[in-house]
């Protein structure tokens, strides 16, 4: 009997002492796995952050050029209107070319006719806007009475002149209406 209680003592003691090396690998085991998932993650971070600092340059450079194409566009655009206007203004300025104001023995009449045809540029320039016609025929009206009454007065040939001047004004104005 003593053998086999001293066979179990020796058994008992060998468990006991392989039991706690098993503990301290576990535990070895433990921190080693802990210590590898937490470089893991560290690298997981800087990586994610890499990504995320190349991905907010790349929208910086996409957002720059997306702001030049814009104004490039709206310069474009603003030329366009610049040279819309211009062809307008000229139109305007053409409106009554071809049509020279004479003189007359009386200015009043070559008055009248200058201001007739500045106010038939107006007309034209209003192009067919009801408003702004309606606004410039009584200026129109009174001019043209103006113009009867001071023509009434010459003579036959200056009347003649006057006729076609005023009729070559209101040739270009019919157009418009």
């Amino acid at each position: 009997m003593k053998k086999i209680v001293l066979s179990l003592l020796v058994v008992g003691s060998l468990l006991a002492t392989s039991c706690k090396e098993a503990k301290k690998g576990a535990t070895d085991l433990k921190d080693a796995t802990v210590e590898t998932a937490g470089k893991a993650a560290d690298a997981t971070t800087e990586a994610a952050g890499a990504v995320a600092e190349g991905a907010k340059e790349a929208a910086g450079t996409v957002a720059e050029g997306a702001t030049d194409a814009a104004n490039a566009v709206v310069e474009g655009a603003e030329n366009a209107v610049e040279g819309v206007k211009d062809a307008v203004s000229d139109a305007k300025d053409s409106a009554l070319a071809g049509i020279t104001i004479p003189s007359f023995s009386n200015e009043a009449v070559t008055k009248n006719l200058t201001e007739y045809a500045a106010y038939a540029k107006d007309y034209i320039a209003a192009n067919g806007n009801l408003a702004k016609i309606s606004a410039l025929a009584p200026k129109g009206a009174a001019l043209l009475a103006k113009g009867k009454e001071l023509a009434s007065k010459l003579d036959a040939k200056e009347m003649a002149k006057y006729k076609s001047v005023l009729s070559a004004i209101q040739s270009k104005m019919a157009p418009s209406k």
